[in-house]
């Protein structure tokens, strides 16, 4: 009895973690896109400015590739 109840314990665990590095992809990608999406819009509106843009929309992508990264890890830590 206690075993299969650690098991069902372990179980939910693991559903959970599955379920928040869902999200922090989730999150990630939705953050990504609106980055894209404002560049594209800020680039069609000054195209002398793409450089600097491109700068940034990769500084900023790379920041939300790390949080997401960061959620994920300590989402699959919490099995342990």
């Amino acid at each position: 009895m206690i075993t299969s109840l650690l098991m069902d314990i372990t179980g939910i665990a693991q559903l959970g973690a599955a379920v928040g590095a869902g999200l922090a992809a989730i999150g990630a990608g939705i953050g990504i896109g609106k980055i894209g999406g404002s560049a594209m819009d800020a680039m069609a509106r000054q195209p002398e400015v793409i450089s600097k843009l491109m700068t940034n929309m990769i500084i900023a992508a790379a920041l939300i590739e790390g949080v997401a990264l960061f959620a994920a890890v300590i989402a699959f830590m919490c099995l342990s």
